[in-house]
């Protein structure tokens, strides 16, 4: 699903503006970014939790040429869906 397709359904759901929707789905989106950037979980209650986990750098060596490249750190974002939503998955 794309964002458009999105804002049309929850706008429908809610009975409101596609205008008003979207700014608020950029809205926490906005606010979701900016705390996971500062390392804080979001949890959401029935759907999941949201952690982004830091990776340290490393060395990686190239099977074929045997050449060693140092790998930068990087924050992944990883997700666990909550009970509720495993068990309407199911």
């Amino acid at each position: 699903m794309d964002n458009r397709t999105l804002v049309a359904r929850v706008a429908a759901k809610l009975g409101k503006n596609k205008t008003d929707v979207a700014r608020l789905v950029e809205a926490l989106v906005g606010v979701a970014a900016s705390r996971l950037a500062e390392m804080d979980s979001i949890a959401v209650p029935g759907f999941g939790t949201f952690e982004p986990v830091k990776h340290d750098e490393h060395v990686v060596v190239d099977k074929a040429s045997h050449r060693r490249t140092l790998m930068p750190p990087r924050i992944e974002l990883q997700f666990q869906a909550s009970n509720i939503l495993k068990s309407k998955l199911k």
